[in-house]
């Protein structure tokens, strides 16, 4: 695990700041556009909710990126909560050296 100090950007952040505000769409829209309900959209970009693989195939083929962008996305944000909010994990033995 690398040790980042400021915490990754939500990828609905992304989705809100890169996509939504700069094509000037609609939550609604986007959400009739990508066959998904407003409220599934609102909690993603309103960081309350996830990137789940289907998501991630949706937003790759309507902003033409792949999803495993928006997947790391995803793994990066959860990553580093995880590792910031419990120590834990830290006290796992190491059971093989690399």
């Amino acid at each position: 695990m690398t040790n980042r100090k400021r915490k990754p950007t939500h990828p609905g952040g992304i989705l809100k700041r890169h996509y939504i505000e700069t094509l000037n769409l609609t939550v609604s829209g986007l959400a009739d556009d990508l066959h998904v309900s407003r409220k599934t959209v609102s909690k993603i970009i309103n960081e309350r909710g996830s990137i789940t693989p289907d998501m991630a195939l949706r937003l790759s083929k309507a902003f033409n990126t792949s999803a495993e962008l928006w997947l790391n996305l995803q793994t990066n944000y959860d990553l580093w909560n995880a590792a910031s909010t419990s120590k834990e994990w830290e006290t796992v033995k190491t059971l093989v050296s690399a």
